[in-house]
């Protein structure tokens, strides 16, 4: 087992397990604005973590290198190549994924978060990565319980960053969630 992936299974031995609290009071508008700038670098979240995960972005004229028009995204979920094109029609093909979901995040201790600590939570690089659009919208708000990657290879980080967040924000798991992210863990090299 890789030393990452030891770390991860001995974080999530202390993560809480309990059931999943009911949905009620949750809308994304508890997490903060969508892509606020919370490291105040003048860039939205959203295209801070675009121009993080793409190569060879080119950005808008006049926006200090925020606003990211175009790049290559080497999709960890499905291990395609995508061409991202910013527009209408098809920025879409690339969205921003939180990797815990933040409907998930909300039924599992979030809601005694601060308002404070739930934008952290939802701007939080290592919770957010870029990704195949249709696929982040397959994965919806489920646990690893339920969806885990198509791309067999980027599990256990897909896992180990859920249990890092999981525990950064005192957030918990259900028994089936812990026993599939334990399981994933415990295979990986």
């Amino acid at each position: 087992m890789g030393r990452a992936a030891a770390q991860a299974l001995v974080q999530l031995e202390s993560i809480p397990v309990k059931g999943r609290a009911p949905k009620t009071g949750y809308t994304r508008d508890e997490f903060g604005p969508a892509w606020a700038d919370t490291d105040h670098n003048g860039c939205d979240t959203r295209n801070d973590i675009l121009s993080r995960d793409l190569t060879g972005e080119t950005f808008k004229a006049g926006t200090h290198d925020c606003v990211v028009m175009t790049g290559t995204l080497a999709d960890k979920y499905t291990g395609a190549t995508i061409n991202f094109v910013r527009g209408q029609n098809t920025s879409s093909d690339v969205q921003i994924d939180h990797i815990v979901p933040l409907s998930d995040a909300w039924q599992k201790g979030a809601q005694q978060l601060s308002a404070d600590q739930r934008k952290q939570l939802a701007n939080d690089p290592q919770n957010l990565m870029a990704a195949d659009g249709p696929t982040n919208s397959a994965k919806g708000d489920k646990d690893a319980a339920t969806w885990l990657p198509p791309n067999k290879a980027f599990r256990c980080e897909y896992v180990a960053r859920q249990t890092a967040v999981k525990g950064k924000y005192t957030l918990w798991v259900t028994q089936a969630e812990h026993d599939a992210m334990a399981g994933i863990l415990k295979g990986c090299q």
